[in-house]
């Protein structure tokens, strides 16, 4: 059994010119908490501080994380941008995972709040890594070359976290990207439903078989 449950983590605005819209963009900040036989995981943790810059270009808002230390195992990242990694120092113990080219691209500089990168306990990965029968991380690049999605598998259907791999879930598939046949393998023609970071609606349906 695999339970899955969405956590509100607040909202940001993205200015119009991000996403070549008419006017700026309001984005929930989604998480997710993910029980499973040998565990609990979470899936990004929300909306950082420390950059002044940041929160006058997209005026978050922030919603209290509240699973705690003593409820999670092991914390994921899709990716290590700000609105991704807000309280993974929450858990200074507890191992984040994330892939290595990630953590390389942000402690580079340029690619997060900086002052969101020490204490915290980074598990470094390349490429795909089972946590649990059933739970599998999956390298998603695009959005950044280290991004990463979290493939459940619960039996007669699946379920992907997506992270920020695709803004919308109107978007999902389009443009392709490689990774996507991967994704297919695993599902194997079940249905599956397709969960976002800043995103309520999910994409549902079948996956296109590999090209």
């Amino acid at each position: 059994m695999i339970r899955v449950t969405r956590l509100d983590l607040g909202h940001l605005t993205r200015p119009a010119a991000e996403w070549d819209g008419p006017h700026a963009r309001v984005e929930p900040v989604l998480a997710y908490l993910v029980r499973h036989p040998r565990g609990s995981l979470l899936f990004d943790t929300g909306i950082g501080t420390g950059s002044p810059e940041t929160d006058a270009h997209y005026r978050p808002v922030r919603h209290p994380l509240l699973p705690g230390p003593d409820d999670v195992d092991l914390v994921v990242n899709c990716h290590l941008h700000f609105d991704h990694i807000g309280g993974n120092q929450r858990f200074p113990g507890t191992p984040v995972l994330v892939q290595r080219v990630e953590l390389a691209t942000a402690r580079a500089g340029g690619h997060t709040i900086d002052s969101l990168l020490p204490g915290v306990r980074y598990e470094e990965l390349d490429g795909e890594h089972e946590i649990a029968p059933g739970v599998l991380l999956v390298p998603t690049p695009g959005h950044t070359e280290g991004h990463q999605s979290l493939f459940l598998d619960h039996g007669d259907r699946v379920m992907v976290l997506a992270g920020q791999a695709y803004d919308f879930a109107a978007e999902f598939g389009t443009p392709y990207r490689p990774w996507l046949d991967r994704l297919a393998e695993l599902a194997d023609g079940r249905p599956a439903r397709v969960l976002f970071a800043h995103d309520r609606d999910l994409w549902a349906g079948t996956l296109p078989p590999p090209r």
